[in-house]
């Protein structure tokens, strides 16, 4: 897997030295020294147009590493979790990172994406300024048989929606899993009619909604502290 872009790949070099295969430069003086000490047997410098090659035009910023392969955790794994969130129908990467990387400095034990064939890892892991590389994540393709064995261990099922009840207003379960609809339809039917109780953020002004990644940040700041 290649990750590219000046934050995410000093996180990974920093954080996860086990997963870095090659480390590719092409901007003089990006790695500090100590970590061009620790890794100069992996380097390889790169021309330019073989670094934007690499990126498929992305903004490299002078750095790219091949590391491995993300590994999705298991359902076994997740059900260890206390609070779960889950990405319903989501698609874009961009979002998927940010909630990514504010669930995990906000204390969320678990991800799970549904209603998505496969997910651009690298992409994930970018966006997500490397929290990705920290964070329990599965695609399920299976999310109301998943509900139902959640459900059967004690957790309660929370969906954001706009017709919820204020979460400023609400305390959570101990074990409670977060439900995210996509950006552009909100929650599928299926899951939506799964729910234990739809959650909403109440708004001063009159405005259509919130970027779906500052509501999560949202309410998963409100469902970390406010538990029963």
């Amino acid at each position: 897997m290649i990750i590219y872009g000046k934050q995410v790949c000093l996180y990974a070099l920093m954080n996860h030295p086990q997963k870095i295969k090659t480390v590719y430069v092409a901007k003089k003086n990006i790695l500090p020294k100590d970590l061009f000490h620790i890794y100069h047997k992996k380097i390889k410098f790169l021309e330019e147009k073989w670094a934007q090659s690499m990126a498929r035009g992305g903004n490299h910023q002078g750095i790219l590493l091949e590391i491995e392969e993300f590994k999705e955790c298991s359902f076994l794994e997740v059900k260890q979790s206390r609070f779960i969130v889950v990405l319903d129908g989501l698609t874009d990467v961009g979002n998927i990172g940010s909630i990514v990387r504010s669930a995990y400095a906000l204390g969320v034990d678990a991800i799970i994406v549904s209603g998505v064939r496969q997910l651009n890892m690298a992409a994930v892991a970018r966006s997500s300024s490397g929290a990705l590389l920290d964070m329990p994540l599965m695609i399920s393709h299976t999310i109301l048989d998943h509900f139902n064995e959640l459900g059967q261990i004690g957790f309660c099922i929370y969906g954001a929606s706009m017709e919820g009840e204020a979460v400023a207003s609400l305390t959570f379960a101990s074990k409670r899993v977060l439900v995210l609809g996509s950006e552009g339809r909100g929650l599928s039917a299926k899951v939506s009619a799964r729910l234990d109780t739809k959650v909403s953020i109440e708004m001063r002004r009159t405005f259509d909604s919130l970027n779906v990644s500052a509501a999560a940040a949202i309410l998963i700041h409100r469902m970390v502290y406010a538990v029963k």
